[in-house]
């Protein structure tokens, strides 16, 4: 319904969203995935959310983190008929809900089976249907076995969830160009650019000045992060240069063994797993934060970085080309030209000073949980009102 006028103030009337993830806190304690806690909080905090969480937490649950009302559907790794019987759980219990409470838009995070269901539920439920894409939905990398255009069924699946959608929220032309590059034809008119926002009161400059001897890289040490790239970069710049490596994943001992055959074990610190509200205290000391990724849509390591006043040396990758404030880019799987990229921030601190300043006031304009939500309100009222027209 529209705004209702009730003593000559036009009272905005709160949308009920439903929000579709793999996965979500399980307490409030739970930083499973930072930022989509952080803007569920911030819809949450002027709408109703329902949030349905198909596989994490690892439990059939109903609860409530603030006020957001979560479903866990507590599916796990459900693979083949278990999968088939998590997607027609997950509609059932979208039909549901919206039969209690009807919602005025489904969103789903990734264009994967979360936005295949939302895709679904929206046609026959008669909801407008938002879908972003996130991760690796639309990219084949054949000889590291990533992303979900190596198989038939997964390209089917990305193909229903992007063709479902009323609206395809893309980071960046990187990303639209990898929907053109997959085959997918979808009108420019649902696609919208739009971003995740970073919590720029958690993460913030220091007063304090960074060790400019140390370089930091924040990412699940999988071989699409590439740390293998970054390593050979570390090795190629000066013995008294330093890496702090925040993560965990299957590479580290394969990492480990390159360091050492480098001759840079010395030089590289495998930090480990910390917790989201630690992190910003690693990023403050730091000179630069360097990305060697072969494929990101976001890096929210990048934005979290960036907000902490942090120029980044980056695979030009995700959003970054877009902004060049935020830092530099270098091909990606090139160490050398990611050496070099270093190496000139390294070698002038007036130019680092001044893209960190840059970077930071990049996140305060484009980047902020707060207009996140902002930008996500106006498109699903925009789509809501375009619904109720028909």
């Amino acid at each position: 319904p529209p705004p209702a006028e009730a003593g000559g103030f036009r009272r905005i009337i709160s949308m009920n969203i439903g929000v579709l993830l793999p996965g979500f806190s399980s307490h409030a304690q739970d930083w499973a995935l930072p930022v989509q806690l952080n803007l569920a909080r911030a819809l949450a905090a002027q709408d109703q959310l329902r949030v349905i969480a198909l596989r994490y937490p690892h439990r059939r649950d109903q609860y409530r983190i603030d006020s957001i009302s979560v479903f866990a559907l507590g599916a796990g790794q459900a693979r083949g008929r278990q999968r088939l019987r998590l997607w027609l759980d997950a509609f059932r219990l979208i039909r549901r809900l919206h039969h209690e409470t009807p919602f005025d838009v489904l969103h789903a995070m990734w264009a994967d089976e979360t936005g295949l269901i939302a895709a679904w539920a929206g046609r026959w439920l008669q909801i407008p249907v938002v879908v972003s894409i996130l991760g690796g939905e639309l990219v084949r990398l054949h000889d590291i076995g990533y992303g979900l255009q190596l198989s038939a069924f997964s390209r089917w699946i990305v193909g229903r969830a992007l063709h479902g959608a009323d609206r395809i929220i893309i980071p960046s032309d990187y990303v639209r160009q990898l929907i053109n590059t997959a085959g997918y034809r979808i009108p420019e008119s649902k696609l919208i650019f739009g971003t995740l926002g970073v919590d720029a009161a958690r993460f913030t400059p220091s007063s304090a000045p960074p060790d400019t001897q140390r370089l930091i890289n924040v990412a699940s040490l999988v071989p699409v992060k590439d740390q293998a790239t970054l390593l050979r970069a570390l090795a190629l710049l000066e013995p008294h240069i330093h890496l702090d490596i925040i993560g965990v994943g299957p590479e580290q001992p394969r990492l480990e063994i390159l360091a050492r055959d480098l001759g840079a074990a010395d030089r590289v610190h495998f930090i480990g797993a910390v917790d989201h509200p630690e992190l910003p205290a690693y990023y403050q000391r730091a000179a630069i934060k360097v990305l060697s990724s072969r494929h990101e849509i976001l890096a929210m390591a990048t934005l979290e970085a960036a907000a902490c006043r942090l120029p980044v040396v980056s695979t030009a990758v995700g959003t970054l080309p877009n902004y060049p404030s935020l830092g530099v880019t270098a091909p990606v799987g090139d160490h050398a030209a990611l050496a070099a990229a270093i190496r000139a921030l390294l070698d002038d601190p007036g130019q680092r000073q001044a893209l960190g300043q840059s970077a930071r006031q990049t996140i305060l304009d484009s980047f902020t949980i707060e207009g996140t939500a902002a930008h996500l309100r106006a498109l699903y009222r925009a789509l809501r009102t375009t619904a109720s027209h028909r």
